[in-house]
């Protein structure tokens, strides 16, 4: 008989003994698979969001996270406007920026849309008390402490699409509306179509280019234009800072804190650090739990390759006395291992996949997908383990004597 006919025939004759020793194999891939899976995506997330950001510091209203952030704003607190000019009459060292946002629910044609009030640059440049601020237009080469090129480039601010990149536009009026590209699709609106939001018209000055982030569904006007037609008053969800100094990036935080105590700084970096940090744990954890599992699974397999070969003393006298080798014995109980191997290891990655597709979502907020690498790294260290664990009982099957075997009572 074939050697493939005879290990096909010992895995159906005898699965159970076996079922133990693959589902501690699968369950050690679907650890990796799954903890590798969600900590990839979530650092993907992670660097998305700082790309999309464009701010290092947050100061939100008390209570609200960076979560809430990131869901459009629309987390129903606010803060008082006059934040801003206290910001930059306090003249930090470090802030090379402000940005602040006010974001409300509204209907365009029975389309819920989400209007983000922004203050143009123009807006800032005009109000006297601002002036000479070198934050508002830090020239390139100014040694303040700060880094030599500051943070927001204003060469490109003319163009309101520059809102995109830069997050801050030059211009723009009382009843202009700049659009994201997926809402613009929406709506069916183009540059010089007219509006209607919060019972005003406006006109759209522009079109964003697509940005993947959650400024390609939102309608940007005037702030003060939301502020008057939402009457919410002169308030804001967020104000974005644009910082820069490294030798002043830690004082800059006490010192936002001690000049508006009210609100929720936030420091993006940190945050990011922190989240890659426990990015880093997951992904050393999720070795540490497939090792363990894997050598569960290493002496399940040997304990049943041994109990194997204690059952089968007599069939396996019988083929070496028909001729068979102690290399072909040995082969018979190395296929089996690496049969077993390959299946535990495949399941272990269709489970781990899974498993990490539902999660993602509800623990870190990200999407999975399957990541086919680790289906070949969960295959090959499983098949590795199983023959390795296999392959003390293989030899010891091969060494026994057919005579005794058969004498054996």
């Amino acid at each position: 008989m074939q050697l493939g006919n005879l290990i096909w025939k010992e895995l159906w004759q005898r699965p159970t003994s076996l079922l133990t020793s693959l589902a501690a194999v699968a369950l050690g891939v679907t650890a990796l698979v799954a903890i590798q899976s969600i900590t990839v995506f979530s650092e993907e997330k992670i660097a998305g969001d700082m790309r999309s950001l464009g701010a290092n510091v947050l100061v939100l209203p008390p209570g609200v996270t960076l979560q809430d952030y990131y869901s459009a704003d629309m987390h129903g607190q606010t803060m008082p406007e006059e934040y801003v000019t206290q910001l930059a009459l306090a003249r930090m060292s470090g802030v090379e920026n402000l940005a602040p946002k006010l974001c409300v629910a509204a209907e365009v044609d029975s389309i819920s849309v989400t209007l983000t009030g922004i203050l143009p640059r123009s807006e800032f440049e005009a109000k006297t008390a601002w002036q000479g601020m070198s934050f508002l237009s830090n020239p390139v080469g100014t040694d303040r402490g700060c880094c030599a090129k500051p943070v927001t480039d204003t060469s490109g601010e003319s163009d309101p699409t520059s809102l995109a990149t830069q997050r801050t536009v030059q211009d723009l009026g009382k009843d202009e509306l700049i659009l994201g590209a997926d809402i613009a699709v929406q709506l069916g609106a183009a540059v010089g179509d007219e509006l209607t939001l919060l019972g005003d018209t406006f006109h759209v000055l522009t079109v964003l280019p697509p940005t993947g982030t959650i400024d390609d569904g939102r309608l940007f006007a005037h702030l003060h234009s939301v502020q008057r037609l939402s009457n919410s008053g002169p308030v804001v969800n967020v104000i974005e800072i644009m910082a820069c100094c490294e030798d002043a990036a830690g004082g800059l935080i006490t010192d936002l804190s001690r000049e508006l105590p009210n609100t929720r700084i936030i420091t993006i970096a940190q945050v990011v650090e922190a989240q890659i940090a426990v990015n880093g744990l997951m992904s050393r954890l999720s070795w540490v739990f497939f090792g363990i599992l894997l050598l569960v699974a290493g002496a399940s397999i040997a304990s049943v390759m041994y109990a194997n070969v204690a059952e089968r003393r007599r069939e396996i006298g019988t083929l070496m006395a028909l001729g068979a080798t102690p290399g072909y014995v040995t082969k018979m109980f190395l296929g089996k291992a690496t049969i077993l191997g390959i299946a535990g290891g495949g399941l272990g990655f269709v489970a781990g996949t899974i498993l990490a597709m539902v999660l993602g979502p509800q623990l870190v907020g990200v999407s999975v997908l399957p990541m086919p690498s680790l289906c070949g790294v969960g295959i090959a260290t499983a098949t590795l383990i199983a023959v390795a664990a296999s392959y003390l009982p293989a030899r010891r099957a091969a060494a026994l004597d057919p005579c005794l075997c058969f004498n054996d009572g």
